[in-house]
């Protein structure tokens, strides 16, 4: 028999909050095609990826534009402006977050998120205090779908893997929750993640 859910457990990165590069950079290219050049070759999500899993940032922008010297302002728009990325909540999941916390159910996260981003994000956002605990990445440096950064929030939630449910919008990352007998929920909008709590039993 399936033990039931108890816990959520919640990406933030297009769960909770909208993120995308183009946010910002689509400020400061206005073509759109070297926007999605810029995107795609130069600050990448590939790239960016290096600081969720613990790269200095400092570092990782000065090897970038010594790379990329043409684009120097651009990389550091990056360092510097990079909550612009970041503009809201998702609709509707900020709601689900709240109702869950009414009703008792345990609430943590697991973000992909580079340590100095965070540190500037996270106070921003009184929501995450309805989490008991929260592991980010670019403080572990370890990083989703690596199974490393599960078994640490194991441990630091101190709940069994099979109460837990955990929602992210990546496939791959609720795939290695489920290699580790965590529930998961491939999160696509709120109204579907609602669907499957209320069917959970964990919303009324």
């Amino acid at each position: 028999m399936t033990e039931p859910v108890t816990t959520v457990v919640f990406d933030v990165g297009r769960v909770l909050f909208q993120w995308d590069l183009r946010f910002l950079f689509g400020k400061l290219i206005a073509d759109p095609g070297k926007l999605e050049a810029f995107v795609t070759t130069v600050v990448t999500p590939d790239w960016h990826y290096q600081v969720d899993a613990g790269r200095d940032l400092a570092e990782l922008v000065a090897e970038r534009i010594a790379e990329f010297p043409e684009h120097e302002d651009l990389i550091r728009a990056y360092a510097a402006r990079f909550l612009e990325t970041i503009p809201g909540p998702v609709p509707g999941s900020i709601e689900l977050v709240e109702a869950l916390h009414a009703r008792g159910v345990p609430l943590f996260a697991i973000t992909n998120f580079g340590a100095e981003f965070w540190a500037r994000f996270r106070p921003l956002h009184p929501v995450f205090d309805r989490f008991g605990n929260i592991v980010v990445s670019g403080d572990e440096k370890r990083a989703k779908p690596g199974a490393e950064i599960y078994a640490l929030a194991e441990r630091r939630f101190a709940t069994a893997p099979g109460a837990m449910l955990f929602v992210d919008d990546t496939l791959a990352n609720v795939e290695a929750a489920r290699a580790r007998g965590w529930h998961g929920h491939h999160f696509t909008d709120a109204a579907g993640l609602e669907r499957d709590l209320r069917g959970r039993g964990l919303l009324g």
